[in-house]
């Protein structure tokens, strides 16, 4: 059983991407796919006359402000544009590919934040902002999922969870790729970017950990920039819920899932 998350970055090719995860479904291996969305819904929200915005938290970790604007924007674009792109390129390769979100079924619950605290850009300190969208997530439906691979389906994910109140939220897709391993007891999770992996000196691709213990992860978080954050906290999620082994890897690539698999980008484990 692999996870593989998508990366929603510009530069990751989808139908190498893709043809990859066929060839693994079509081998008799369950594979299910979470995809982010956030390059395109930075596009969208542009065009539309809503411009994202990003905030960071007192420790480091940078987000989307959600209101619910953004929020229903987020979802049109990644649990309707990417989600259903993503499952026709499946279909076309000859995978029974299933698109939900983590809204479909419950599939994914999450606590909504009444409010996060962050750093204000103009001032430099701390303040609350309210009226956000975002969740962590808490539970996932390892059953549905495993109903849906028994039955040959391939599922295809988007990031968006429920709250108890019945509320859709926008939730990081590396924090539900690790949550969705964990819940379908994944031997792999795979967590495909625009970068060949975790890097010592960004932006140098030369410096690539190429392997990280599990019992060293917190203190690569000092090397990770960005996004990169947020991968790494994921990572050690799925491996505290059992997963054997998170590896980052090269989405820009021919093959990328198979050369995640041989070893080729960080691993972690």
């Amino acid at each position: 059983m692999f996870v593989i998350k998508i990366g929603g970055t510009n530069g990751v090719n989808f139908e190498a991407v893709t043809a990859d995860v066929a060839a693994l479904a079509k081998s008799g291996r369950k594979v299910v796919v979470v995809h982010g969305g956030s390059g395109e819904t930075n596009a969208i929200s542009e065009q539309l006359g809503h411009p994202p915005r990003f905030v960071t938290s007192p420790s480091g970790f940078t987000s989307r402000y959600t209101d619910r604007a953004t929020l229903e924007i987020f979802a049109m674009v990644t649990a309707g544009k990417i989600n259903t792109l993503l499952v026709e390129r499946l279909q076309k390769l000859g995978v029974n590919a299933l698109g939900l979100s983590g809204v479909d079924g419950r599939l994914m619950e999450a606590k909504r934040k009444d409010a996060i605290r962050i750093i204000d850009p103009a001032t430099g300190k701390q303040r609350m902002l309210r009226d956000d969208y975002t969740g962590k997530i808490e539970t996932v439906n390892g059953g549905l999922l495993r109903l849906l691979l028994d039955a040959g389906y391939t599922p295809v994910v988007a990031p968006l969870a429920l709250s108890a109140e019945g509320e859709a939220l926008n939730v990081d897709a590396d924090r539900a790729a690790a949550m969705v391993a964990g819940a379908v007891h994944a031997e792999k999770l795979v967590i495909l970017s625009n970068v060949p992996g975790l890097l010592r000196q960004f932006p140098d691709e030369s410096t690539l950990i190429p392997h990280i213990a599990k019992d060293k992860l917190e203190p690569s978080l000092e090397f990770a920039e960005g996004r990169m954050k947020k991968k790494v906290l994921g990572a050690s999620e799925a491996l505290g819920l059992g997963v054997a082994e998170v590896i980052f890897a090269d989405g820009r690539v021919e093959q990328p899932v198979s050369r995640a698999l041989a070893g080729q980008g960080t691993v972690i484990s």
